[in-house]
């Protein structure tokens, strides 16, 4: 036999082996296993914000005066229509006993006349000078009256003062900032939203927030109104939102990261550990009833921390493997070590098991 002969026979022996099926592997694996169930989802979109009280004012002086007295310190809270501080009024006062009794003998004087008019023993015309007289006298008393209201600085509304920035006796003018006062039982959050999501904005819809000052803590709040206009330049729209602060918690001018919940609904969902990913496609390893392994390849929606939504490839009840399913193939009987209900951690389950 010549050496092309030998060769040709050689390879020849090697086909059947090349075409072989390799042997699969019937040896039961361990594995960790959770049910496909039925969660509230809801698409997440996060952006960012800066508090401001429900209602803020900077407390200033309206006239060029001293301050006589304060009525109140740093921090604290004020009723509607409170006095804060007083300016001196001594000149006012006196203005005003004297516009009083103005008003008194104006008074007097024009029932002296009306009476008289009455029994035709003085004119028309004396009335109407008299009644101007007294109309006159009452106005100088409103403006008086209205002076000496300048001298005293109230709340325009209930709510918490910051720190004071005057003393008695300090000379101060219109536009001096003796203090500022916000209504911190509502809060208001002001952020920008991708115009992609304005048909999803409305009125009504919950958020959740959260800021680094409080760490984890979730503040929960609602969408009061959403600006007319989109920002041509960013393509976004402003979104104003309330969070009720009954604890006085929060404070203006912290900075929130807002998560805007929207198109709530009734999802499927599987924890993120039972994903495998080839390329762009997704898969899972299932367990039949059986216990034989099986992989479906499936199409996923939005993701939270530790979970995933199918929208396509399984139904509620599916068991899918979520520890081990790397170590799994198709066709292999598993056996179930536990079963991951989200609510132990991985080493309470395998000691639970044993």
């Amino acid at each position: 036999m010549g050496f092309l002969e030998e060769l040709f026979f050689s390879l020849l022996a090697l086909v059947p082996l090349a075409h072989a099926a390799p042997p699969q592997d019937t040896k039961p694996v361990a594995v960790i296993v959770s049910e496909v169930r039925v969660d509230r989802f809801v698409d997440r979109v996060e952006a960012l914000g800066t508090l401001r009280a429900n209602e803020s004012v900077s407390v200033t002086a309206n006239v060029t005066e001293s301050i006589s007295a304060i009525f109140f310190d740093d921090g604290q809270r004020v009723d509607a229509g409170q006095v804060l501080v007083e300016m001196t009024s001594a000149e006012e006062h006196a203005l005003l006993e004297e516009a009083r009794a103005r008003v008194a003998e104006a008074e007097r004087q024009y029932g002296r006349v009306k009476s008289l008019v009455a029994q035709r023993s003085a004119s028309e015309s004396l009335l109407d000078e008299r009644k101007r007289d007294l109309d006159t006298a009452r106005a100088l008393l409103v403006a008086i009256e209205s002076r000496l209201a300048d001298r005293l600085v109230k709340a325009p509304f209930a709510g918490v003062l910051g720190l004071r920035n005057i003393s008695p006796g300090a000379l101060v003018e219109p536009g001096d900032l003796i203090t500022t006062l916000d209504d911190d039982s509502v809060m208001k959050l002001d952020f920008a939203v991708p115009s992609v999501f304005l048909p999803d904005l409305k009125p009504g819809l919950g958020i959740a927030a959260t800021a680094r000052a409080y760490g984890d803590r979730r503040f929960e709040g609602e969408i009061r109104s959403i600006d007319s206009r989109v920002d041509p330049v960013t393509r976004s729209i402003q979104v104003r939102a309330l969070f009720p602060n009954t604890d006085r918690t929060l404070k203006p001018g912290i900075l929130m990261r807002v998560a805007l919940l929207r198109n709530p609904r009734d999802a499927l969902v599987v924890p993120e550990s039972a994903l495998l990913h080839q390329g762009q496609d997704h898969f899972v390893m299932m367990v039949d009833k059986e216990n034989i392994a099986e992989q479906r390849q499936i199409r996923i929606g939005a993701r939270r921390p530790g979970e995933v939504e199918i929208v396509d490839g399984l139904a509620a009840g599916d068991r899918v493997i979520t520890h081990g399913n790397d170590k799994v193939r198709p066709g292999q009987p598993v056996v179930i070590q536990a079963v991951d209900d989200g609510s132990k951690s991985l080493r309470e389950m395998l000691e639970s098991s044993r």
